[in-house]
């Protein structure tokens, strides 16, 4: 498959699953509409309101265009941060993890002490189920940061996820002892347990 027509399948996919959400929004306000323009006596062709929306939301091909167009920014200027950073955050919505690292990586190289794209190689990583690689980033996210709750509970599941009852125990209390009230630490604890009784 040559590099165009994978571009084009990829804008597809992406399209295909913006247009879906965009077709289940708009249809869950339809129906809030009646209720809202009956209630004011407006008049039945009467556009609703408050649909001070993007238009792009509501025009597929424009939603295409903006689409493909960041990606190819971001094909074409791999020194470019934020071109990196949003190619990303689109695969990102539609799940697709190996894209999302990708371009997260590149965005990494271009500037390798920003800590949230650091936090996000964590993330993404931890989504992905490579639990190693995310628990690699998250603790190069400590090294930067080492109070930030959400690093914590997911250097937590990805310890818990790859079955390392000690490392995940020590990220555990460090999460406790940052957040003792983290409505994460009952989980991890019982699934701290689990694995613990299952060795």
């Amino acid at each position: 498959m040559s590099r165009e027509n994978l571009l084009f399948a990829i804008i597809g996919i992406l399209l295909g699953f913006i247009v879906g959400f965009i077709f289940a929004s708009s249809m869950s306000q339809k129906q809030a509409v009646p209720i809202s323009a009956s209630s004011q006596g407006l008049p039945a062709d009467h556009p609703p309101i408050g649909s001070g929306g993007s238009q792009n939301a509501q025009d597929p091909q424009a939603m295409r265009a903006e689409v493909a167009a960041s990606l190819e920014k971001a094909r074409n200027e791999p020194n470019n941060f934020d071109a990196q950073v949003q190619a990303a955050e689109l695969y990102y919505q539609i799940q697709r993890y190996d894209q999302a690292i990708e371009f997260l990586l590149k965005a990494n190289q271009v500037k390798p002490t920003d800590y949230r794209t650091v936090v996000l190689l964590g993330m993404v990583n931890l989504d992905a189920g490579h639990f190693e690689t995310a628990e690699k980033w998250y603790r190069a996210a400590m090294k930067m940061k080492s109070d930030d709750v959400m690093v914590l509970s997911g250097l937590a599941a990805a310890t818990l996820e790859r079955g390392d009852a000690k490392a995940a125990e020590d990220a555990i209390a460090k999460l406790e002892k940052v957040d003792p009230s983290s409505t994460d630490l009952p989980q991890f604890r019982t699934k701290l347990a689990s694995l613990k009784a299952g060795k």
